[in-house]
């Protein structure tokens, strides 16, 4: 019983969403252009569900490059309404379309000639008929089985806000770097935001060797450096090859005199690179894809440092 009804309840809400791409019109064209042309902000308003997910949309919204914010309509009708200016587009949203404080601001929204977006299940309402734009969110029915529960169209009502987002998203071009800088806290935006640059270890710092370099030495500069790994430049200081831990063990169980070696004997050439200012996500794909822990990074032919999964693993990026 408990799973046959978990099951209509997402199908009677996957429904409502689905019945909204035929209303994806003319209407909701004017909406994003309304948004996207506003010189001021995006002012969500709306009360009880329809105000929660007011607010979620106030969020998305502001997260991609919109400014926006929810105002409440009962603390808006006691003040906030102070919170409105002349270059400010309003998107409020009821249900039936005739909440009481949703009622009482249109007055207020309407003769500070600020655009009116409607969002609402009654296209009759107040609320409906007071919109420089209508967006039609009803539902053939709620998942409630009471059918007095917001359920479905509160879900409508959230998908049609992350319609009018990632539309106006998209119309600003509005892209992945613009996303970072707005989420410059957590994993997200260190991998957006952070370079290889930002983590890499330079100067003698490096583990390098040259061609010529007997492994004994080679060993000690792998250990002294503590990042697994040295690379092999030649007379020129160009990278030729690295030698790894794996390297090493490799060559032991062949039999090899390993220490009395050259590094050019035991090396691995053309090893993997990337550039300063590639960003730390790249490097981290990069290590990934090729299951190694470490990348040179190159300016143009020489080495400029290197980049250690430990590096990544310390500032969150992984």
């Amino acid at each position: 019983m408990v799973i046959e009804q978990a099951k209509r309840v997402l199908k009677i809400e996957a429904e409502a969403i689905s019945a909204l791409t035929e209303r994806i019109n003319e209407s909701f064209v004017k909406a994003v252009d309304l948004i996207f042309f506003c010189k001021g902000k995006i002012v969500v308003t709306g009360v009880g569900k329809s105000g929660l997910i007011g607010q979620k949309i106030a969020s998305t919204l502001a997260s991609t490059g919109t400014p926006s914010f929810f105002m409440h309509p009962a603390e808006g009708i006691h003040g906030d309404l102070g919170m409105l200016s002349k270059n400010d587009v309003v998107i409020a949203i009821s249900n039936s379309g005739e909440s009481n404080e949703i009622s009482q601001i249109i007055p207020v929204v309407k003769r500070m000639g600020l655009p009116l977006i409607s969002m609402t299940g009654n296209r009759i309402s107040t609320l409906a008929k007071s919109g420089d734009v209508v967006l039609d969110i009803s539902v053939k029915e709620e998942a409630c089985p009471l059918g007095l529960a917001p359920t479905a169209s509160t879900t409508a009502t959230l998908a049609m806000g992350d319609a009018l987002a990632v539309a106006v998203l998209d119309k600003r071009g509005f892209k992945k770097e613009d996303f970072a800088l707005l989420h410059p806290g957590g994993s997200l935006g260190k991998r957006l935001l952070v370079r290889v640059s930002d983590l890499m270890h330079t100067g003698e710092a490096i583990p390098l060797v040259t061609e010529n370099t007997v492994m004994k030495v080679a060993l000690f500069e792998i250990t002294s450096k503590r990042l697994g790994v040295t690379g092999v430049i030649d007379d020129e200081g160009f990278l030729e090859g690295a030698i790894t831990d794996g390297d090493l063990r490799r060559a032991m169980e062949k039999g090899l005199d390993v220490l009395n070696k050259k590094a050019s004997e035991i090396m691995t050439i053309n090893p993997k690179k990337i550039g300063a200012d590639a960003l730390a996500a790249e490097a981290l794909q990069k290590m990934e894809q090729h299951s190694i822990t470490s990348l040179f990074v190159m300016d143009g032919e020489k080495v400029a440092g290197i980049v250690h999964l430990h590096d990544l693993l310390k500032v969150g990026v992984v």
